[in-house]
């Protein structure tokens, strides 16, 4: 018990978040595809025909509507993936991975070294077994405090994931994840950094606990019921099953949270969402509800490859460490 948890859980984390970040940048621009997006006021002109007379009469105007903005078709993942490249160029796939790295340094660290901590003391000595309530429970106060250390990071890596998507003169363009903080704490104050804070701590409740719950629930049983060995076959089989129940459980409150994160605030102009409630109630009734579900499939194809890289990843480092 104590930092060896951390430590482990923080490689671990580090590794998956870096190897999936394709994914997970995917995944975010399917969550913004829909959003009406944010355009200057039109202006109607109001025109006099060339060879007009000037009479008694009232001038006669021609009147030019303004034009309406049509919403691009939403695609799927592989053709969004391909869309950045040939857009944006491969690197784009990558844009934002210093914002994961510092991310999953602050967020998973804390979450998986507190969960560890919570597991050791709250599994029988006995039996050697936590019952799933106890385990759900360490997942959510995890999850809860590793996300309110790690939300700055959570949000500059939304934006930078998102940036390309926008027009060229409304990019935000940032350099690196200190230069993203930076110009936001400048532009937008302090608290901007936690912007959707109570959606990221949401969300990472529900992740952690379905996650790592899971994850040892599935392992116990696969072991109890002698289906497989304790071994890599063990270890993916659980950990793409904790995957999967992560990614239903905490899919509508990370569009949500991706939203809030991503909006951008004009001087003088009311912001696009006054909260989690009102993005979700304009989100469900310009788009639906199933809109709540809107990146699912890169999601669980991030999800489900980022926890079994983690679980395993752990399980190796793990075993290097246990000397120590």
């Amino acid at each position: 018990m104590g930092v060896k948890g951390f430590v482990e859980g923080g490689i671990a984390s580090i590794i998956a978040g870096c190897s999936t970040h394709p994914l997970d940048l995917i995944k975010v621009r399917m969550q913004l595809q829909g959003e009406t997006p944010i355009s200057a006021p039109a202006t109607v002109h109001n025109l006099r025909p060339a060879l007009a007379f000037h009479t008694g009469a009232a001038n006669h105007t021609i009147s030019i509507p303004a034009p309406s903005v049509v919403a691009p078709p939403r695609v799927g993942p592989v053709a969004v993936g391909v869309k950045i490249i040939q857009q944006e160029g491969v690197a784009a796939l990558f844009s934002g991975v210093s914002a994961t790295v510092l991310r999953q340094t602050l967020y998973s660290t804390t979450r998986m070294g507190l969960y560890d901590m919570l597991k050791q003391k709250w599994t029988d000595p006995d039996t050697n077994i936590m019952p799933l309530s106890k385990k759900i429970v360490a997942g959510l106060i995890a999850g809860g405090i590793g996300a309110a250390v790690g939300n700055p990071a959570d949000v500059a890596m939304v934006r930078m994931q998102a940036d390309g998507r926008l027009p060229i003169s409304q990019r935000r363009n940032y350099k690196s994840v200190i230069d993203a903080i930076t110009q936001m704490s400048k532009s937008e104050g302090v608290t901007s950094l936690w912007r959707g804070s109570s959606l990221t701590v949401n969300r990472a409740m529900l992740v952690t606990a379905s996650q790592l719950a899971s994850y040892d629930q599935f392992k116990e049983i696969i072991l109890e019921k002698g289906l497989m060995k304790d071994g890599l076959g063990t270890h993916v089989t659980s950990s793409f099953a904790a995957g999967f129940v992560a990614a239903v459980a905490s899919n509508p409150v990370d569009v949500i949270k991706t939203r809030v994160m991503n909006m951008k605030v004009e001087p003088g102009m009311a912001p696009p969402y006054n909260g989690a409630i009102d993005c979700a109630m304009k989100t469900i009734k310009a788009e639906g509800p199933m809109a709540l579900y809107k990146g699912f499939i890169p999601t669980i194809s991030r999800q489900g490859p980022f926890t079994v890289v983690l679980f395993v990843t752990l399980e190796q480092v793990r075993k290097m460490l246990k000397d120590f």
